[in-house]
């Protein structure tokens, strides 16, 4: 279909604008990660699709599209964190403890299947202005546990589109699909959502790739928890809602940061005090959880310590 025909059915307004359907999206993203558009059509489509807000059949559509154009390489045993691109403000990355933490674990509970976790990251997309998961990875140590997919990479064609989603400053279509796109093939993920609509958008649109998703309550786009908060799965076609408090877990933190710095952030992990290693810890605890390698978050916990 010609591209206008796109733009007109997001971006004609309330009356006139309808929702694309999973292959005419599919079919429009596919036109613009090929160049076969002008940057002013892509800038008025991503727009008008925004300001519309996008059905989950079209986000669907972008995901398919997306996916054609990815390289995978499977990771056994393994659960994709999907953290926001568009980076972090208020607090440090908690990841470059995980794998230590791991290790330990594994050290003593040879008995639970392994758990590998996949980070994805590219370059600071908008439309924050804050610290990138690549960024923090580019200055640590590798870690078995602890596996990390640079879009460069494996999806270089949105990659690319770096420079134009900048000039727009907004957020498109592409902040909601690209932190869980699966590129590990992963059985399991885990995302976040701070407003409770897209819990079940999330859970929809992503299902099809993974045995199973849980969404977390967390801020800043991350599946990193630093407060009390709450998770969801879908189970037998419910999604089922549970709560957790860090205080259960003898866990104090309320510290946060303004614009925190690369080297800030980097400091406070490598100097983990007490309660930074606890919430570490604790977000495992969660992961073991959610890919179903203990009975509950207190088995978890138990066997983390």
């Amino acid at each position: 279909m010609s591209f206008k025909k796109y733009i007109k059915a997001v971006g004609t307004g309330p009356k006139g604008n309808r929702d694309l359907s999973i292959d005419e999206t599919a079919d429009a993203v596919e036109q613009i990660l090929l160049n076969k558009v002008t940057p002013a059509q892509i800038g008025a489509f991503l727009i008008g699709w925004r300001t519309k807000l996008e059905s989950n059949d079209e986000l669907k559509g972008c995901i398919k599209a997306l996916r054609k154009f990815m390289k995978f390489q499977k990771v056994e045993d393994s659960m994709e964190l999907g953290y926001s691109f568009d980076g972090r403000c208020d607090n440090p990355f908690l990841f470059p403890l995980f794998g230590k933490i791991l290790e330990e674990f594994y050290a003593k509970n040879s008995d639970v299947r392994r758990l590998n976790l996949v980070i994805s990251g590219d370059f600071l997309q908008p439309a924050k202005n804050g610290l990138t998961t690549k960024e923090i990875f580019a200055n640590i140590d590798a870690s078995q546990y602890l596996h990390f997919f640079d879009r460069v990479e494996y999806l270089k064609e949105l990659s690319d589109m770096t420079p134009l989603r900048h000039e727009l400053g907004l957020r498109t279509a592409f902040n909601t699909v690209e932190k869980l796109l699966n590129p590990s093939l992963s059985e399991y993920g885990v995302t976040t959502a701070f407003h409770k609509p897209y819990v079940q958008k999330y859970l929809d649109i992503f299902a099809e790739y993974f045995k199973e998703i849980v969404v977390v309550k967390a801020s800043e786009g991350s599946p990193e928890v630093f407060k009390d908060g709450k998770y969801w799965k879908m189970k037998n076609g419910i999604i089922v809602e549970e709560s957790f408090s860090l205080k259960d877990y003898g866990i104090v933190y309320d510290k946060e940061y303004e614009n925190i710095s690369l080297e800030e952030s980097l400091n406070i992990v490598r100097n983990a005090d007490e309660n930074i290693l606890k919430l570490a810890k604790f977000n495992v605890a969660l992961y073991l959880l959610f890919s179903n390698r203990v009975a509950s978050l207190d088995e978890a916990w138990q066997r983390l310590n």
